[in-house]
C-alpha cells in the first residue's frame, strides 16, 4: 500500500508560498509557508500534519488492541503535540507527545495501560518518527 501527497513551492524559503495536496483530496492545494509554520498564520505545516497522522495512527492502533482483548471504546480522544526545535542551521522534530483520554467499559487500569503502551510503540507513525515519543493516557469512568 502506498499513499501520496504533493507539495508545490514557489519563491524563497522565507517569502515563498506552497500548497499541499493529498491523494485522497482531503488536502487540495492547502497553503503553507514560513508564516504558517513559524508564525501561526492560517494554513497548515508539516509538523501539524505529522501530529494529525500520529494522533490518528495511535488511536486506531489502540482500537485494534482493545478489539483483540475483547473491549470496545465508547470514545478515544488523542492529542499529539509535535515539537520542532532549532538544530544548528536547521530544525529537528524532537518529540511527539500523545495525550489520550478514553472511555472504555469494563477495562481496568492495568489492562488499559498495557494496551495503550503497545499501541504507542507499534503504530506505524511511532515507528517512523526518530523522536522521543511520550504517552499520557487517562481512563475515564
Amino acid at each position: 500500500m502506498n499513499r501520496k501527497a504533493n507539495a508545490v513551492w514557489q519563491g524563497t524559503g522565507k517569502d515563498g508560498k506552497g500548497q499541499l495536496t493529498t491523494q485522497s483530496g482531503v488536502l487540495s492545494s492547502n497553503p503553507y509557508g514560513f508564516n504558517t509554520r513559524f508564525e501561526n498564520e492560517p494554513g497548515t505545516n508539516p509538523e501539524e500534519l505529522i501530529a494529525a497522522a500520529h494522533a490518528g495512527c495511535f488511536t486506531m492502533a489502540l482500537a485494534f488492541q482493545l478489539q483483540g482483548a475483547g473491549f470496545t471504546a465508547d470514545e478515544l480522544r488523542t492529542e499529539a503535540v509535535v515539537s520542532l526545535e532549532k538544530d544548528g542551521d536547521g530544525f529537528t522534530i524532537t518529540a511527539s507527545a500523545l495525550t489520550l483520554t478514553a472511555r472504555i467499559p469494563g477495562i481496568d487500569q492495568a489492562k488499559f495501560d498495557e494496551l495503550a503502551g503497545i499501541a504507542e510503540k507499534n503504530c506505524p507513525v511511532s515507528k517512523v518518527l526518530n523522536a522521543k515519543i511520550s504517552l499520557k493516557a487517562t481512563l475515564q469512568g
